[in-house]
C-alpha cells in the first residue's frame, strides 16, 4: 500500500501522527509514504496542476489500484472502507494506491486515473489533517477486518 501525497508534511505534530498510524498499519500490510514535489511556487493554477500530474501518475504506477481523495468522491463509513480493503486484498490487489493532491486539488488526468474517488468529509480540511485522517482510518479499516477492539 502506498501513500501519495503532494508535500511533505510540515506540522511536526500531524507528521508524528501519520508516522504513528503507519507503524500500526504495519502490522496488517506494508505501507510506504511517497511524497512528490509540488508544483511551481508563482506559477499559475494550470502549471501546478501539470507539473504534480507527472508526479502523481509516475508515482502511482500503471498496474497500481488508485483510490483518490476528493471532495468529489463518495463518502465510505469505516465500514465500507473495511469492506473495499479486504475485497482488494482477497481479489489480490498487489498495489495499491491512495492518493491526496496538492493546494489546487488534482488534474483532470488523475482524477480520471483513479479506480475510486474517495470523498472523507463534506467539511474542509487542510491537506496536512486529511492525511491524518486517511491514516487513521486505514488502521481501523484493518482492525475492522481483524475484529480487533479498535473500531468499537
Amino acid at each position: 500500500m502506498r501513500l501519495i501525497w503532494v508535500g511533505k508534511t510540515k506540522n511536526e505534530h500531524l507528521r508524528a501522527l501519520v508516522d504513528e498510524y503507519v507503524k500500526r498499519i504495519e502490522r496488517f500490510a506494508r505501507c510506504e509514504i511517497v511524497h512528490v514535489r509540488e508544483g511551481t511556487r508563482g506559477a499559475n493554477e494550470r502549471e501546478v496542476l501539470a507539473s504534480e500530474e507527472r508526479h502523481l501518475l509516475g508515482a502511482v504506477g500503471a498496474d497500481a489500484r488508485m483510490v483518490l481523495l476528493d471532495v468529489e468522491g463518495r463518502s465510505w463509513s469505516s465500514h465500507d472502507l473495511a469492506k473495499y480493503v479486504e475485497e482488494w486484498q482477497v481479489r489480490g490487489a498487489k498495489d495499491l494506491a491512495f492518493v491526496v493532491g496538492g493546494h489546487y486539488g488534482v488534474s483532470e488526468a488523475v482524477r480520471q486515473r483513479a479506480n475510486q474517488s474517495w470523498s472523507l468529509s463534506r467539511l474542509t480540511l487542510t491537506h496536512e489533517m486529511a492525511r491524518v485522517v486517511v491514516v487513521e482510518q486505514l488502521y481501523r479499516a484493518f482492525t475492522i477486518i481483524r475484529g480487533l477492539p479498535y473500531q468499537k
